[in-house]
């Protein structure tokens, strides 16, 4: 077997074609089915990027307005699973939360078992509606705080901030910065959760039971976690007259690495990245409270500068001004990758539908190294 080329982590191998996106790490360069990830950041609402990956073409502004009122209107998350929600655990996981929460809905989806396009796509809509009231709803439960139901007549991103905070209208620098943040995460290739959602589906099996493996891959620290731990980096160091002594003790000695710095695909500075920073330094100084965007900064200025960074190429990936974003709106850190999973569900299901369209069972080899032929003993001969 020698002439057998193994793939540790399936670098390198391509698994299917697909319109959705274009991620360069070479270049530095994201694109969503022909857009810039830059213009779409700067001028797109959330439900605009939607439609695109779902329809391949941005829309004119009645199917716009067609497809923010669709989805608002299925949004609405069914009792029953808000009342499980009360009687979970306040301290577990909110991804674990989320997890549950969306096998839930299943139940209460009239198309759950449905995979016609039709079907797909109807639970489509209801998924990225749930996603943020069900982000929004559990801040508030594990407080003892009553979820606040989302409006009809707001888009995903005011919906979040009006449920998170239940103040209407809700606040538009808030609103702007999680829509924001919202089209910078929602689509990035054949990443972990995203290809763990097609290997689901190309089973058969339905678009809730694949959205639940995304969820449960994007939960990992090597994924969608890294802007949590991240967010607990800048904490420890806690002052930024802290940060170079913190820099030299941590890392130039070898003993930790900068979460959020460097990735699997960019060796270059990523897009998001660059983008994600600004929104960071904007909310910081519109807080009144730079510190937390300070140390960040600081902590990256020291990187670019050393030369084991410069060496590796490594750069901030989107995970490390996310976290100063999502804590600059008051949000508890263990949130954050909840807000990557309603912002990734656009991406999730647009995947979910382009495998199903095309679809073949996903069934990788591996290289067998074990024993082979050992006689077999039994049981009371054994030593």
């Amino acid at each position: 077997m020698s002439d057998v080329t193994i793939h540790k982590g399936l670098d390198n191998v391509i698994i299917d074609e697909s319109r959705l996106s274009l991620v360069n790490g070479t270049e530095g360069k994201l694109v969503y089915a022909g857009y810039k990830i830059e213009d779409l950041a700067a001028h797109a609402l959330y439900e605009e990027v939607v439609y695109l990956l779902w329809n391949n073409r941005l829309p004119n502004q009645t199917e716009l307005e067609a497809l923010r009122a669709e989805i608002a209107a299925n949004a609405a998350v069914p009792q029953p699973v808000i009342d499980a929600l009360k009687s979970m655990p306040k301290d577990a996981d909110p991804m674990a939360i989320m997890r549950t929460a969306v096998s839930m809905l299943a139940h209460y989806d009239p198309d759950s078992e449905t995979n016609t396009p039709e079907a797909n796509r109807r639970k489509a809509v209801r998924l990225n509606g749930q996603a943020v009231t069900l982000a929004a709803a559990w801040p508030r439960i594990r407080k003892g705080l009553e979820p606040v139901a989302p409006r009809a007549d707001y888009n995903l991103a005011e919906n979040f901030i009006y449920m998170l905070r239940d103040v209407a209208p809700p606040e538009q620098t808030a609103v702007d910065a999680v829509n924001a943040y919202m089209v910078l995460l929602t689509e990035h290739g054949m990443n972990a959760s995203t290809f763990a959602t097609r290997v689901t589906v190309s089973t058969g099996s339905d678009m809730h039971s694949a959205i639940v493996s995304g969820i449960s891959t994007l939960k990992g620290p090597a994924h969608g976690g890294a802007n949590t731990e991240a967010m607990k980096m800048f904490l420890e160091i806690g002052d930024p007259a802290n940060t170079e002594k913190w820099f030299v003790d941590n890392i130039k000695s070898g003993k930790r690495r900068i979460m959020g710095i460097g990735h699997r695909v960019y060796k270059a500075l990523d897009p998001r990245a660059a983008v994600l920073r600004d929104r960071a330094e904007a909310l910081a100084k519109g807080s009144g409270n730079e510190k937390w965007f300070r140390i960040a900064d600081d902590l990256a200025t020291l990187a670019r500068a050393d030369q084991y960074f410069i060496e590796r190429t490594l750069y901030p990936n989107v995970d490390y001004f996310s976290a100063i974003v999502l804590y600059t709106l008051d949000l508890d850190v263990d949130m954050f990758t909840p807000l990557f999973a309603m912002s990734r569900m656009a991406g999730w299901t647009a995947h979910i539908m382009e495998q199903a369209s095309n679809n073949r069972l996903m069934r990788p080899d591996v290289l067998y190294t074990g024993a082979v032929d050992q006689p077999y003993v039994p049981l009371a001969e054994r030593g």
